[in-house]
């Protein structure tokens, strides 16, 4: 049974829910990982129970201006976005995940540096932004989720899937992506118009 890092809805409102993108990251992060605000929940309970939000990385890979993007496949973990086109590469927290400091920022940014390497290969190097937080509480699988947007500026275009779920990965344009936005998932289409605006 896998068990995921959740934070109570009651928190996220009391820092002050929204619905689209917050670039207001660190007062979020800082609150919600702090000791005793978070803990695991069983994925299919979490799933099911939008009193609590599951904090998601979301991890967007940008090269010379253009975007990583991919069509999730049918062994996806999450059935709701299959056949979605994505532009991030996004991942639970789990304990495997933890660190010294137990449930804080090494747990958090561990969970990253697994989930990218459990589904993609990074050819050349990285630097790394926090930029924003993504939350849309319009649908089924938002309204249990809150994303965290790290966006990657790699020195390479080799990038490739290391898994079946991640299919047709591409760059693309942002004139590309804002042209399909219709056939994005929501939480990437929340991102592709924050980002054609920075």
């Amino acid at each position: 049974m896998e068990h995921v890092l959740v934070i109570p809805r009651s928190l996220f409102d009391s820092l002050g829910s929204f619905q689209g993108f917050q670039p207001e990251v660190e007062r979020y992060l800082e609150a919600m990982l702090a000791p005793g605000a978070n803990f695991f929940m069983e994925r299919p309970a979490a799933e099911a129970d939008p009193t609590h939000k599951q904090l998601i990385p979301y991890s967007v890979f940008r090269h010379e201006g253009r975007l990583l993007s991919y069509t999730r496949g049918g062994s996806s973990g999450e059935k709701r976005l299959v056949a979605k086109r994505s532009i991030g590469i996004g991942g639970h927290i789990n304990p495997v995940d933890q660190g010294q400091d137990q449930m804080g920022r090494a747990m958090y940014f561990n969970s990253i540096e697994r989930e990218i390497a459990e589904e993609l290969q990074l050819g050349g190097t990285h630097t790394q932004t926090v930029i924003g937080l993504i939350n849309d509480d319009s649908s089924e699988v938002g309204s249990v989720h809150l994303g965290v947007v790290h966006v990657f500026e790699l020195s390479s275009d080799d990038v490739k899937s290391n898994e079946d779920a991640i299919q047709d990965l591409r760059f693309m344009t942002m004139e590309e992506l804002l042209a399909q936005k219709g056939s994005l998932e929501s939480w990437s289409q929340i991102c592709v118009d924050h980002l054609a605006k920075a």
